[in-house]
């Protein structure tokens, strides 16, 4: 299974990198996990558009899910004709959620280009299994496993901290952990974004092999962010950069 960052930085797009976007690739099969502000753009770098099998969002957030309404645009009016449609895996209501960001009547809304299915507790899409845990987020949000070809990934999603990542993550061959903020500030509301250590500690407690860390918002320096980091997580740690390719 190979791993390709489209998109890393949290909150909002920065200026090297769009909102949260990931490609796994296995086995001539591809899907996407989020397809946040800026990512739809950066996607086609890495892959055909019209040859990913699904998308995955993790919740709902602008970050995270609204070059969905670009991707619309480009399945329904291509010259080619209209692209088949794909599965979307998100929270409850992504079909309502993504028609009002076009300004699409819900009904048909998004649902000749894209079949909204509502996160179950284990899905299949060709050969990648997907299970979810609940995120510990303001909004519906889930933490996705993907495991294809005996190799496993976790992604994190937005999530403050929660026991649910640590026994979903549990001895997977890597961890995409969101790492929003540093200790040194005050975090607030609580229950909304990791710290670099969190990360590192929910790491550390899942006996992952190998940790890296992403959502990196642009004001946050990322040096501070992999020392912090660095200081709990003893294994293979990176930053995430648009771009990194790893075998899973």
């Amino acid at each position: 299974m190979r791993l390709t960052v489209v998109g890393c930085s949290g909150s909002y797009p920065g200026p090297d990198s769009p909102a949260s976007c990931y490609l796994l690739e296995h086995d001539g099969r591809r899907i996407v996990l989020d397809l946040g502000n800026g990512a739809i753009g950066a996607l086609q770098r890495y892959a055909d558009v019209y040859d990913i099998d699904a998308v995955v969002l993790s919740h709902l957030h602008a970050d995270h899910c609204l070059d969905l309404t670009a991707y619309y645009v480009m399945r329904k009016y291509r010259p080619e004709g209209h692209a088949p449609s794909i599965p979307v895996l998100g929270p409850t209501g992504t079909a309502c959620r993504m028609a009002r960001a076009y300004d699409l009547p819900d009904e048909p809304g998004m649902t000749g280009e894209f079949d909204f299915l509502d996160h179950v507790a284990e899905t299949e899409v060709g050969p990648f299994r997907i299970t979810t845990a609940p995120a510990n987020h303001p909004v519906e949000a889930y933490s996705i496993k993907v495991e294809a070809g005996g190799r496993s990934l976790v992604f994190s999603g937005d999530t403050g901290p929660t026991d649910a990542l640590v026994g979903l993550a549990r001895d997977v061959d890597l961890a995409l952990f969101e790492a929003s903020f540093l200790s040194r500030y005050e975090n607030l509301p609580p229950d909304l974004h990791l710290t670099a250590t969190q990360a590192a500690q929910h790491a550390m407690r899942a006996g992952v092999q190998r940790l890296v860390l992403t959502h990196l918002v642009p004001w946050t320096p990322q040096d501070e962010t992999r020392e912090e980091a660095s200081s709990v997580y003893d294994g293979d740690l990176q930053l995430a950069a648009p771009g990194l390719t790893l075998e899973v």
